[in-house]
């Protein structure tokens, strides 16, 4: 049996995020760390986010929906002086309750060494703060 370090491996994401609400794509660089540290195996991909305003969706990019996710949640998160939480940009405290709904991690499937997504599920950042430009995102490999 090895030892710890065979079965996990960990990297940090540096993804440059701007000042506009984004909803980033990290599904290639998700599976070019499995390239390097999977090694062919099954296992688990937890993707993580350490940030109180940000989260981890899966979900189909392209075709309009990272932009019907945002719309959503303005929808459900208006940016407006109605949050106890106010510091930052004005309407900041809705992107402090974003967590509860695109939670800061995602855990799936690793098989043979490729993330098993169905066919038009892509892993993104979802980021509306806009007073944060830059965003780190743990990828921890188990297997």
């Amino acid at each position: 049996m090895g030892g710890m370090s065979d079965v996990f491996s960990t990297h940090i994401l540096h993804v440059a995020t701007g000042s506009r609400e984004t909803v980033a794509d990290l599904t290639g660089d998700c599976e070019e760390f499995l390239r390097q540290r999977a090694a062919g195996r099954d296992g688990l991909l937890n993707i993580f986010v350490p940030h109180a305003t940000a989260g981890v969706a899966v979900l189909e990019t392209g075709a309009g929906s990272d932009d019907d996710l945002l719309a959503a949640l303005h929808t459900l998160l208006p940016a407006d002086d109605r949050w106890q939480h106010r510091h930052g940009s004005p309407g900041h405290g809705r992107d402090h309750v974003l967590p509860a709904l695109v939670p800061p991690h995602a855990t799936l499937p690793v098989i043979g060494g490729r993330l098993a997504l169905g066919t038009w599920q892509s892993v993104c950042l979802v980021d509306t703060n806009k007073d944060n430009p830059n965003r780190q995102v743990r990828l921890s490999f188990l297997g």
